[in-house]
C-alpha cells in the first residue's frame, strides 16, 4: 500500500518557462471550456475552500495572457473577474462566524462555502487568498484589465485587508501560513494603492513583527512560526516558507530573509535524503505539491541546500486539482510566484553539519528536540520511533522504562573522518530508581549503512534496545507501507515484536492504517481539526525491533549495537582503552573519550 501524499521530490517537476507555459495553456483550454455564461470558473465539483477559486483561475489567465497574448483572454478575464466581483464578495456579516471584533463593518469578505452560516470559521483564510489572488490580478493587468473594472477590484482588495486587519481577529485559526498569507497580501496591495499605500506596508510589517515573529515557537534549535498550534506541520510548514519567500521578493525586508532561512535549515535537518517525512499538528503526512515550490526552491538556493527533495504530492504539482484531475484555483497565486521567480533549485546536500540530522550518501536519521531519532533512513526504508508503555522513541529499555528522557544538557559531537560521517550524542537519564545515568549513542554511516551504538552504565536485569518502527519503503518512485526490517541486524538478539493488545492506541506495522490515520484516531479532536502529534503521543504500544545487549561487553556496562542497510552478519567488539571505550566493527574503530576543557564528550574515528 503506497502512502497517499507522499509522491515525488518537488525539485524533479521540470521549472523551465517552456514547461510553465506549457502548464498555463493547459489551464487556457480548460478554462475556456469551463466558462460559464455567467463568467464562473469554479469547478463544478468544488463546495468548499471555494471562495477565492474562479478568481485564481483567473489570474492564471491574465499571466497566461502576459506571456502568450493569446486573443481570446481578455474576454474571458473581463467575464470571469466580473463573476467574482458581482457574485463572490459578501459585505454582510455571515451568521455564525464567531472571530469578529466588529458587527455589521460593510466590508468584503470571502467564504469557505457560499451558503450562509455554513462552516464560516474558514471565512478568514478564504478572504486572504482572495485578497493574494486579487492582488495578483492587479499585478497582471496593465492592458488587460479596463480602469472601471480595475478600480472596482482594487476597492474590493482593499476591504479585503481591512475585514482581515480590522473586522476580525487576526489569524484566528493560529495558523502561520494563513498569517503570513495575509501580510503578503497586505504588502502586494500596498504597492497598488494611489494613497495609504505606505500605512498599509507598515500595518502589515507590525502584524508580521507583532503576531507573527514575537509568537514564534522553538523546536529542534530553531524559532518558527507556529502552525494550527504546534511548531511544525508537514503540509503547511512549506507553504509558510513560500509565504516567506515572497514577503521577501515584494518587501526586500530582511526579517523574512532571516525567517525563511532560519525554517530552511530546519526543514533540511529533519528531512530524511529520501524526502519523506512525518509530524505535524494538522497533518502528518499529508504533504502540499506547488504550494511549497517557491519557498524550497528559494530558500534552498540561500542556505545551500538540498531541500528541494521534500516528497510533495505530485497530483497538485503544478496547481490544485479535483478528483478528476481538472484544474482549481485554489493556491493558483502560488503557481504565479514560482513562475516569475527566477531563483533555481540547489540540488547538492549542505556541507555544514547539523546538530539535529546526521546525512551521508542515502543513509540519514533526523533527531527531535532532545536529541532522540525522530526518523532513521537506511536502505530505502524509514523507522520511526517505536512505543513501549506509553514511551516513545530509540533507547535502551529496563523493565518498560525508555532511558531516552535527558535529565540535563545533551551533548552532540559530530565528526566526519576516512569517509565516515558520525555523531554521538550523550545525555544525562534519570530512571525509576532515580540513579543518574550516562547513555551514549554513536550514530556512524559510511553513506550506505548506518551503524548505532549504545552504551549505558549496567542494569540488574536485562534491558534491550528499542531501535525503531518500521514503516515505509521507497517502491519505485512511491512510497509504500512496511512491516519489514530484512536490513536490520545486531550484534545482540534482534527480535521484530507487535502489539499483543488491540485498539487504536496499539500500532501494528502490518495492519493498513497509517499513522496519520491512526494518530487522528487518538487525536481529541476531528479529523483535519485535531493534533495528530498530540493523538499519536497517546499511543501505548507499537510494533517494535528490540535489540539485546553485546555478550561481551565491560562489566559495567550494557552496550547495544545495530546496523540499519546490510543484512550481513554485525561482529561487534567494546573494551576500555587508555583513551576511553573502544568500539571495533568490521567497518570502523571508534574511540569514545572523555571529557575536553569544555566539557564536551571526545570523539575520535577511523576505517
Amino acid at each position: 500500500m503506497h502512502l497517499l501524499h507522499q509522491r515525488g521530490p518537488l525539485h524533479d517537476l521540470p521549472d523551465t518557462p517552456e514547461a510553465y507555459d506549457a502548464v498555463l495553456a493547459d489551464v487556457v483550454e480548460q478554462a475556456l471550456a469551463r466558462l460559464t455564461p455567467e463568467g464562473s470558473l469554479e469547478h463544478p465539483d468544488c463546495t468548499d475552500d471555494i471562495g477565492d477559486t474562479s478568481l485564481g483561475v483567473t489570474s492564471l489567465l491574465a499571466l497566461a495572457w502576459q506571456r502568450s497574448k493569446d486573443p481570446r483572454l481578455p474576454e474571458a478575464v473581463h467575464r470571469s473577474l466580473a463573476f467574482h466581483l458581482d457574485q463572490r464578495v459578501y459585505t454582510e456579516d455571515n451568521p455564525g462566524y464567531p472571530n469578529l471584533r466588529i458587527r455589521n463593518s460593510g466590508f468584503p469578505y470571502a467564504r469557505y462555502v457560499l451558503a450562509p452560516g455554513a462552516h464560516p470559521i474558514g471565512d478568514w483564510p478564504s478572504t486572504a487568498w482572495a485578497l493574494l489572488q486579487a492582488v495578483n490580478i492587479l499585478e497582471l493587468s496593465d492592458g488587460l484589465v479596463a480602469e472601471d473594472q480595475r478600480a472596482r477590484l482594487l476597492d474590493v482588495a482593499q476591504g479585503y485587508w481591512r475585514w482581515l486587519t480590522e473586522a476580525t481577529f487576526f489569524n484566528p485559526q493560529e495558523a502561520g501560513n494563513q498569517a503570513i498569507g495575509c501580510v503578503v497580501g497586505g504588502l502586494m496591495l500596498a504597492a497598488h494603492l494611489p494613497s495609504g499605500g505606505e500605512e498599509v506596508r507598515a500595518r502589515a510589517l507590525e502584524l508580521y513583527r507583532d503576531k507573527i515573529r514575537a509568537h514564534r515557537v522553538y523546536d529542534r534549535g530553531a524559532l518558527l512560526p507556529p502552525e494550527h498550534g504546534g511548531a511544525y506541520d508537514n503540509n503547511y510548514g512549506p507553504i509558510s516558507l513560500s509565504f516567506l519567500a515572497q514577503a521577501h521578493r515584494v518587501s526586500g525586508e530582511e526579517m523574512f530573509a532571516e525567517d525563511g532561512s532560519a525554517l530552511a535549515r530546519y526543514i533540511d535537518a529533519r528531512l530524511t535524503n529520501g524526502g519523506f517525512d512525518n509530524g505535524g499538528p494538522r497533518y502528518s503526512e499529508q504533504h502540499s505539491g506547488f504550494e511549497s515550490v517557491l519557498g524550497l526552491r528559494y530558500f534552498g538556493a540561500r542556505v545551500g541546500a538540498d531541500i528541494g527533495r521534500y516528497r510533495g504530492d505530485t497530483r497538485w504539482g503544478r496547481h490544485a486539482v479535483k478528483a478528476d484531475g481538472g484544474v482549481d484555483g485554489h493556491f493558483a497565486w502560488m503557481l504565479v510566484w514560482q513562475i516569475q521567480d527566477d531563483s533555481v533549485w540547489h540540488r547538492k546536500p549542505s556541507g555544514v553539519p547539523a546538530r539535529h540530522q546526521l546525512r551521508a550518501g542515502t543513509v540519514s536519521v533526523a533527531f527531535d528536540s532532545k536529541m532522540t531519532p525522530a526518523l532513521v533512513e537506511a536502505a530505502g526504508t524509514y523507522y520511526l520511533p517505536a512505543a513501549v508503555n506509553r514511551q516513545h522513541g530509540f533507547g535502551p529499555v529496563l523493565d518498560g522504562f525508555l532511558f531516552t528522557r535527558p535529565m540535563g544538557e545533551v551533548r552532540v559531537r559530530d565528526l566526519q573522518a576516512d569517509g565516515l560521517t558520525a555523531k554521538l550524542v550523550t545525555k544525562p537519564v534519570v530512571g525509576r530508581d532515580h540513579v543518574l545515568r550516562s547513555v551514549r549513542s554513536l550514530y556512524v554511516t559510511d553513506g550506505t549503512s548506518l551503524w548505532t551504538t549504545v552504551a549505558v552504565e549496567r542494569f540488574d536485569g536485562e534491558p534491550y534496545l528499542l531501535a525503531g518502527l518500521p514503516y515505509a519503503a521507497d517502491d519505485e518512485g512511491r512510497v509504500a507501507r512496511t512491516a519489514s526490517a530484512a536490513g536490520v541486524v545486531s550484534a545482540g538478539e534482534l527480535r521484530l515484536t507487535h502489539p499483543a493488545a488491540e485498539g487504536p492506541d496499539h500500532f501494528d506495522a502490518r495492519s493498513e492504517l497509517t499513522q496519520q490515520e491512526a494518530a487522528f484516531v487518538l487525536a481529541a479532536d476531528p479529523r483535519g481539526y485535531g493534533n495528530p502529534d498530540e493523538g499519536w503521543r497517546h499511543l501505548v504500544s507499537s510494533t517494535a525491533l528490540e535489540a539485546g545487549p553485546v555478550v561481551d561487553a565491560p562489566d559495567d556496562l550494557h552496550v547495544f549495537a545495530v546496523r540499519y542497510g546490510d543484512s550481513a552478519p554485525l561482529a561487534v567488539s567494546v573494551a576500555w582503552g587508555e583513551d576511553g571505550l573502544v568500539i571495533r566493527t568490521d567497518a570502523f574503530t571508534a574511540v569514545l573519550g572523555g571529557l575536553d576543557a569544555a566539557a564536551e564528550p571526545e570523539l575520535r574515528i577511523s576505517r
